[in-house]
């Protein structure tokens, strides 16, 4: 299994410099959630989000785990896969196809241990499994 592959701490700052402190921390927090769950992915810098995906199913959406994205006042975490995962806490929103995602405002009302359920599925989901033979 290849590792983790987080990009340079000063690429995620760069990202993140024009984003409030209180919710730098939120993405900070969310890398470390994506790491422990989800030891082999990769992780990229979009022009509005950071996807993490598993580069050997395919690319940051067909392979997708999730999306971090800094909004005017919160953080967006998208699951590209998010309307096939089980959500019992109720916490995914969205109408499209298949993307749902959890808006984050503060890193105290985060819902931590919900979150890493939801990203852990995610990492378990092969949207291959949906395919019709």
């Amino acid at each position: 299994m290849k590792p983790y592959r987080m990009r340079p701490i000063r690429e995620i700052e760069t990202y993140l410099q024009f984003c409030p402190p209180a919710l730098q921390d939120i993405v900070y927090e969310l890398r470390s959630l994506i790491a422990a769950v989800a030891p082999d992915v990769d992780e990229v810098i979009e022009n509005r989000w950071i996807a993490y995906y598993y580069r050997d199913r395919g690319g940051p959406v067909s392979a997708g785990v999730c999306q971090v994205s800094v909004e005017a006042d919160h953080i967006r975490l998208a699951l590209l896969h998010g309307a096939f995962l089980p959500d019992p806490e109720g916490l995914l929103e969205g109408n499209q196809k298949a993307k749902r995602y959890v808006r984050l405002y503060s890193f105290e009302d985060v819902p931590w241990a919900a979150l890493q359920n939801l990203i852990a599925a995610s990492a378990r989901f092969d949207p291959r499994s949906l395919s019709q033979p």
